[in-house]
C-alpha cells in the first residue's frame, strides 16, 4: 500500500501502487503519455500540464492545421478541468507554446472563443513539441 495525495478531494489516500494513475486520469481528456500528472491541486489552485491536440479515442495527434489543433487542445483542457469540477471560466493563466509564432493570429481567432474571460497569458515560440504538435497549452485555474 502507498499513501498518496489525491487531487480530486485534497486528501491523502491509501492505495495500491497500480491504482495511482487512476487517481489522476480523466475519462474524456487524453491520458498522460509520459510519467506525470495531467493536473495537480495545490490548495484552491489547479495546475494543468500542457495539452496537445491528441484525440482521446485514438491517442493520435490531429495533424491538419493550427486552427484544428488549437480547437482540440482547448477541448482537451475543458475536459480536464471538468474532471476536477472546473471550467474554462476558472482559468486565470495560460501559457501557449507554438512551433511557429506567425500562427498567433490563427490561434487567437480560436482561443478567444474558448477563453472568453481573457486570463493572463504568455505565448512562446519553441523548436519542437511532443508528438510534433503545432501547439501546446498549459493552464492554471482557481477553484
Amino acid at each position: 500500500m502507498v499513501l498518496i495525495f489525491s487531487n480530486k478531494n485534497n486528501a491523502y489516500e491509501e492505495t495500491e501502487k497500480a491504482d495511482i494513475n487512476q487517481l489522476f486520469s480523466t475519462s474524456k481528456a487524453p491520458a498522460a503519455i509520459w510519467p506525470y500528472n495531467k493536473a495537480f491541486f495545490a490548495w484552491d489552485i489547479l495546475f494543468c500540464s500542457g495539452q496537445v491536440a491528441l484525440d482521446v479515442n485514438t491517442m493520435q495527434l490531429i495533424k491538419w492545421d493550427i486552427e484544428l489543433q488549437t480547437r482540440q487542445v482547448c477541448r482537451n483542457i475543458s475536459y480536464l478541468l471538468e474532471e476536477y469540477g472546473l471550467s474554462l471560466k476558472n482559468v486565470v493563466k495560460t501559457t501557449i507554446y507554438l512551433r511557429d509564432l506567425t500562427d498567433s493570429k490563427k490561434v487567437n481567432d480560436v482561443y478567444k472563443n474558448y477563453f472568453v474571460l481573457k486570463p493572463a497569458r504568455t505565448i512562446i515560440e519553441v523548436s519542437k513539441l511532443q508528438k510534433n504538435a503545432l501547439i501546446e497549452i498549459e493552464v492554471i485555474a482557481k477553484r
